[in-house]
């Protein structure tokens, strides 16, 4: 593999890994907040996040190169309420996607046809990612601060299976 072509699958392994991270701090504020299936629902995402970087170590195993884990910077301790928080992963979603497409642009550019083909993949998740999160910060903007509401979308978002893509 082309170094440059493996030094960005490894940003990108960071990048997924510090979702995870990320994810798990937001998890564990709001099971403390009393939203236990929101904690729950980001504690799965945190596993289909572990899941993505585990795809691409893989992927950069199988082909030969060097993975190189980095440090993974201190997620933030406070996130505010469901909404703010709920914008801050359609955020950092989207942020995800423009970095997968940054490296299969340069994948394209090396002709690096195995990556091509093997980032299809994220691909697709990342429009799915960004829908879900988006689909929640519309709830959370219907509901406001009506408790009722962010209750029930507490349960509905604890009943998400813990199936991993």
């Amino acid at each position: 593999m082309n170094q440059a072509v493996q030094d960005a699958v490894n940003e990108q392994i960071n990048i997924e890994l510090s979702s995870a991270y990320v994810y798990l701090a937001m998890s564990a504020y709001f099971e403390n907040g009393n939203f236990p299936g929101v904690a729950k629902w980001l504690k799965h995402q945190a596993e289909e996040e572990l899941g993505h970087a585990m795809r691409l170590f893989e992927f950069m195993n199988d082909r030969g190169g060097r993975v190189v884990m980095k440090a993974i910077a201190e997620p933030a301790k406070d996130y505010g309420t469901l909404l703010e928080a709920f914008r801050k992963v359609l955020g950092h979603e989207q942020h995800v996607t423009a970095s997968i497409h940054n490296l299969y642009a340069l994948a394209v550019e090396h002709k690096d046809y195995p990556l091509q083909t093997h980032l299809h993949w994220f691909i697709d998740e990342q429009v799915e990612e960004e829908k879900s999160a988006g689909d929640i910060v519309s709830k959370l903007e219907l509901i406001g601060s009506h408790t009722p509401g962010l209750l029930m979308l507490d349960h509905q978002l604890g009943s998400r299976s813990g199936e991993s893509h």
